[in-house]
């Protein structure tokens, strides 16, 4: 496992006032709710935990060793490695691999339901998987439909709100249809706010968010001394969630790297890169990540004395 042991981290209350109000009004293209920035919100998390837990105990008791009061709010994970897990079983197809995967997200998402997670992305379909062998992509694809099918009443029994990011251009219209009818029935739950990454790209997802900003700014809505890094951050496609940027990035099989995987919102994100196989992948090693994230002092570019 790669990790570093870091002091026990110090969070800064000491929150800036933004200084461009009218920045926040503008509103996602993918979700029509106006969002504020990532810090602002901190505070609302453990709040809204401890409602739960007088509300009967909705937060189950944490496993050994791990504090609610640093837990992060937004998980990313880069599931890697369900091929190589096919292949070291004697699958002579990956498919076996991702139905497998599909089992060990499923158990992440119930994890993230009980100890108080509230946003978990996960790279589902990479805009660069399209490259790959046909059949691949269309077992991946069909898989994925299936899983939403049939995940429903598990997403509305544990009050999960679904919402997907990525060039969704071309995905089957089948698949488009459903991911916006869960969007929709799901909109309203919030105990976790499950992001699906499926045709993503970093590059596109700031892309998009530029282009959106230049049309603005050729029809008179933003001047161009209004652009900053806040602005175009609510035009990213995960502006959708509450807590925009992860705290936390795991990515499982041993590689080092980000795969081009929310390029601009990882800026001040904890990784951990898991040696397990993405179908490997349960809850020890889950609580292993949050164990090493918990240990770490988050400073933001500045310096505690």
């Amino acid at each position: 496992m790669q990790s570093l042991n870091f002091p026990t981290p110090i969070y800064n209350n000491n929150i800036p006032t933004p200084q461009k109000a009218n920045h926040f009004l503008f509103r996602n293209r993918r979700d029509q709710t106006p969002r504020f920035p990532t810090l602002l919100l901190a505070a609302e998390h453990d709040l809204a935990l401890k409602d739960e837990e007088n509300k009967g105990g909705a937060v189950v008791p944490l496993p050994e060793g791990l504090r609610r009061e640093v837990m992060p709010r937004h998980v990313a994970v880069i599931m890697d490695g369900n091929a190589k897990w096919a292949r070291q079983r004697g699958f002579s197809a990956a498919s076996a691999g991702h139905e497998a995967g599909g089992r060990s997200l499923r158990e992440l998402v119930k994890s993230c339901c009980e100890w108080g997670i509230r946003v978990l992305t996960v790279f589902a379909f990479s805009y660069d998987n399209w490259t790959r062998p046909k059949m691949e992509v269309v077992f991946l694809l069909s898989l994925f439909e299936r899983m939403l099918q049939s995940e429903l009443y598990f997403f509305m029994r544990k009050g999960i709100r679904v919402s997907t990011i990525g060039d969704s251009s071309r995905l089957p219209e089948s698949l488009k249809k459903l991911i916006s009818d869960i969007e929709e029935k799901t909109r309203d739950n919030c105990r976790l706010h499950l992001i699906l990454a499926v045709s993503y790209s970093g590059k596109y997802d700031v892309t998009q968010a530029c282009k959106s900003i230049a049309h603005k700014v050729k029809d008179g809505i933003v001047q161009l001394e209004d652009i900053d890094e806040s602005l175009l951050e609510q035009e990213l496609e995960t502006n959708c969630a509450q807590y925009p940027c992860p705290d936390l990035l795991i990515r499982t099989s041993g590689e080092l790297r980000i795969s081009n995987f929310l390029l601009w919102q990882l800026a001040y994100t904890e990784l951990f890169f898991a040696e397990a196989l993405w179908p490997d992948f349960g809850k020890a090693e889950f609580i292993e990540a949050l164990t090493s994230y918990q240990q770490r002092q988050r400073r933001y570019g500045g310096r505690h004395s």
